[in-house]
């Protein structure tokens, strides 16, 4: 009826005494602006799941209320203001403690090592917040390398067998960092990095590059430690690698954390 008060069935008491960590909306496909260092800014499409938790009190959230909040930031999720909106959703859902999860492709445009040929590459990347009685922030990056077994090169006569692989990286830091920082890092720690587009001058380069620098999994992990110590800025970071074997019927994988 015109004029009727509608009822909010979510706002009112629950009598169970169970409190909940975490509710919210999962799976929002958002279009977002991140921060590009070449370009200043990048668009591109991001899935994101928004919590908060749920006092035992009340029977639940008000669902709308996190798309509503995307909306006010039109889409402008970036390192640097992600502790306003997680304070955001605890203010205007009543919460104490607010979780955002941001995953999204990241394109840089990638030269040819030899040709110069430029391509794009695509990079899945996230942002992971969480602020309550304190606060957190991780970064994580997936980064695709290649890399050349270093056993099967010195007990073949002829040639090394090697494989695709991926590297992925979560870092904590004080500031600001580039996600092509991390990028690069990952990219200077394997056999060779990935490309988009490569001429037969490139693939030569390329695949003698691998040879000449050959990498177990153990190796990658390692090196990709040495260059993340480079950067300052981080406090803490893990590593893991996975190489999908190319002549075995398993991966090869290998894993490691450090604070720094």
């Amino acid at each position: 009826m015109p004029g009727r008060k509608l009822r909010d069935v979510q706002a009112e008491p629950d009598y169970r005494q169970i409190p909940i960590d975490k509710v919210g909306v999962k799976d929002i496909r958002y279009p977002i602006v991140v921060l590009d260092r070449k370009n200043k800014f990048q668009h591109t499409v991001a899935s994101i799941n928004m919590y908060v938790d749920l006092p035992h009190q009340f029977k639940g959230t008000h669902m709308s209320r996190f798309v509503e909040i995307l909306n006010e930031h039109r889409g402008e999720l970036t390192i640097r203001n992600f502790p306003q909106i997680l304070e955001k959703m605890k203010v205007k859902l009543a919460a104490s403690t607010a979780h955002l999860e941001v995953e999204f492709p990241y394109f840089i445009e990638k030269s040819a090592p030899v040709s110069k040929s430029r391509g794009m590459m695509e990079y899945r990347c996230r942002y992971l917040g969480m602020l309550g009685a304190e606060r957190d922030f991780m970064l994580e990056v997936e980064v695709p390398v290649s890399t050349l077994c270093p056993c099967s090169k010195e007990i073949s006569e002829r040639g090394a067998h090697n494989q695709r692989g991926r590297v992925k990286v979560g870092v904590r830091f004080k500031g600001f960092v580039w996600l092509e920082d991390i990028v690069a890092a990952v990219e200077r720690s394997a056999s060779s990095p990935v490309y988009s587009l490569l001429k037969r001058p490139d693939e030569k380069y390329v695949t003698e590059r691998a040879y000449d620098n050959p990498m177990f999994v153990e190796d990658v992990v390692r090196e990709v430690a040495i260059n993340l110590g480079k950067i300052k800025k981080l406090r803490w970071f893990r590593v893991e690698a996975e190489n999908w074997e190319s002549i075995h019927n398993h991966s090869a994988y290998a894993f490691l954390e450090k604070k720094l």
